[in-house]
């Protein structure tokens, strides 16, 4: 069920700030319509950093309610402390989500062997599937291949969002797992390449507002029409260069809220509004790329 065109949500804001929870249906709406295979709510792309623990909480239950069954969730849960990361996980225990993403522990810059012991206690805190979560440009920490094979023989680590950009990942990985572990893409502009080595899919920002492109571009790759993936893939190209002319998810909340998909593109603190000269870049990467809601 992990398989394909999976989106790393934004987190829809009001202008004080809260949580828009009329924006958040809506944009919930549109991938159940468009066929988004599951949702991500609250990653990096859903300001997990900014948020405290209850609204943490509180926006994947409500993620998990206007899914209605219709569509998997799958909740960040990543943390830099282990202790942190394992309450987070037990606070949505029972709650419907399908799996949680957990990142590689930010700032504190652990060994291998640190990261293997994160990860297994969390996933000896719980039954829920685990996916890991390797974005070394964020956390200053990378997650190396023969660590991510260690961890795979645990009993519900279930795959990995490789945020790298390393093409070579795929087959570090791929000859010493298990068949059915999930190898992601989490970097949108080589997701396809990604998909054409081996790769399973991509958890995806570019999805927020090209959610049916995305899909039927996994769908072909994973039936290996490379051919007409691609001809859909270099459509969005200038979508996916632009949607990172800034930090994630500056760009997408400015275009959700250009194309109207949500009512303001309020960000808080430290993240700022795109600036004028992105706005003019991603606007017309927007108008290249066909891209409306």
């Amino acid at each position: 069920m992990f398989k394909g065109s999976i989106v790393a949500i934004i987190t829809p804001m009001n202008e004080q700030g809260k949580i828009c929870k009329k924006s958040l249906k809506k944009l919930v709406q549109y991938h159940i319509k468009n066929n988004t295979k599951a949702i991500v709510s609250v990653g990096t792309t859903g300001e997990s950093a900014t948020l405290n623990q209850e609204e943490h909480k509180s926006v994947v239950l409500q993620t998990i309610e206007f899914a209605e069954g219709k569509i998997p969730i799958i909740a960040g849960t990543g943390a830099n402390s282990t202790t942190e990361a394992v309450l987070l996980t037990k606070k949505l225990e029972n709650s419907g989500i399908a799996g949680c993403l957990s990142v590689v522990p930010y700032y504190n810059k652990p060994t291998q062997d640190g990261l293997y012991q994160h990860f297994k206690a969390i996933s000896e805190s719980t039954d829920i599937p685990q996916i890991l979560y390797n974005v070394p440009s964020r956390t200053g920490c990378d997650i190396k291949p023969k660590t991510i094979i260690k961890l795979s023989k645990l009993k519900n680590i279930i795959g990995i969002k490789e945020a790298t950009g390393d093409l070579t990942r795929i087959h570090q990985i791929k000859q010493y797992v298990k068949n059915n572990f999930l190898i992601i893409s989490g970097d949108d502009i080589t997701a396809l390449d990604f998909m054409q080595l081996g790769g399973d899919g991509v958890i995806s920002v570019t999805a927020n507002i090209a959610a049916k492109e995305m899909s039927k571009m996994c769908e072909l790759a994973l039936k290996n029409n490379f051919h007409n993936a691609r001809i859909i893939n270099e459509k969005l190209i200038p979508i996916h260069q632009a949607l990172f002319l800034e930090p994630n998810p500056i760009p997408i909340k400015w275009a959700t809220w250009k194309l109207g998909m949500i009512k303001n593109q309020k960000l808080r603190l430290p993240l700022t509004p795109l600036s004028y000269n992105s706005q003019l870049i991603l606007h017309n990467a927007l108008i290249k790329s066909n891209i409306k809601f």
